[in-house]
């Protein structure tokens, strides 16, 4: 089972590669992070080449059942979310992956 990549791997794998100071690559790694979701925040999509695209999308009404108690409906409301498109080299990345080890 494989771990989740963090921000502070980003920046150390970024500052192995550069010799940035790490303060810079934080503050760099971090504020693309949060024009990223400025952006998404503000409905717009992101394209990043190559990666992949971030879609907001709009999920519609519905409703659901309460686990707990399954005779009583419950109203989901409309609501955006964020979808994400692989990018073709990606997708092509991901073709190699040892489904094994998953």
């Amino acid at each position: 089972m494989s771990t989740n990549l963090t921000k502070r791997e980003i920046v150390l794998d970024i500052y192995k590669k550069t010799n940035f100071p790490q303060k810079q690559i934080v503050e760099t790694v971090q504020l693309t992070l949060d024009i990223i979701q400025k952006a998404l925040a503000d409905g717009r999509n992101v394209e990043l080449r190559n990666f992949g695209v971030l879609e907001v999308q709009r999920r519609k009404s519905r409703i659901g059942r309460n686990p707990n108690k399954p005779e009583a409906e419950v109203v989901i409301p409309e609501r955006a979310v964020v979808k994400f498109k692989a990018g073709k080299i990606l997708k092509q990345q991901l073709t190699k992956i040892d489904l094994g080890r998953l």
